[in-house]
């Protein structure tokens, strides 16, 4: 594989993976709302989710996924739905006060990358954009989309430091930001279905 064509996968890799999708803004409202600590289990799950999504999207472009392309179709509508109640959610969410509360969970944050059609476009638009050309062999499609989930994962990490960082910003003007967030979930949604 040529040099620039590895140079272009990653740097599509790169802007895909740190623009705004459902991932990166439920770990940054969850870091915002819970806190880092109380937080982990939601960011581990869509870490997690990440990877198996990507291995599921390599396993699709090799051609086991017969059945697949209805199932994305319709994934695509459960997926906007989702991610609609998920900005109402974000839109109306509270700071969480009390230390004792319950903290985002493993199985939100696993769960909303099986329904976020952004990472499943992204995955298979990479392979097929880049990688197919030159092998379509299960191997190097499986450890392009672990670079592609590893690239995702910094960038919800990156977004994940950064709500640490606006954190008491974010106590003082919640309203405003979660009203923002949700607004962008919901150009996601647009992105999506158009």
């Amino acid at each position: 594989m040529p040099a620039y064509v590895i140079g272009n996968f990653l740097v599509y890799c790169v802007i895909n993976a740190f623009t705004p999708g459902p991932g990166n803004i439920l770990a940054l409202n969850t870091v915002n709302s819970y806190g880092w600590k109380r937080g982990k289990p939601l960011f581990f799950g869509i870490f997690a989710g990440y990877y198996t999504v990507q291995i599921i999207c390599a396993l699709f472009v090799c051609g086991i996924g017969a059945f697949l392309p209805g199932a994305l179709k319709i994934l695509k509508y459960i997926g906007a739905a989702y991610i609609f109640w998920l900005a109402i959610h974000v839109a109306i969410s509270k700071p969480a006060t009390d230390e004792s509360a319950e903290g985002a969970s493993f199985w939100k944050g696993f769960m909303l990358q099986f329904v976020n059609v952004k990472i499943y476009m992204f995955g298979i638009t990479a392979l097929t954009g880049y990688i197919t050309d030159y092998s379509t062999a299960l191997f190097t499609l499986v450890g392009a989309e672990l670079l592609i989930a590893t690239i995702g994962s910094i960038a919800t990490s990156t977004w994940i430091g950064m709500g640490i960082l606006i954190r008491n910003f974010y106590l003082r003007h919640y309203k405003i930001i979660n009203i923002i967030l949700a607004l962008t979930l919901l150009e996601c949604i647009y992105s999506i279905l158009k």
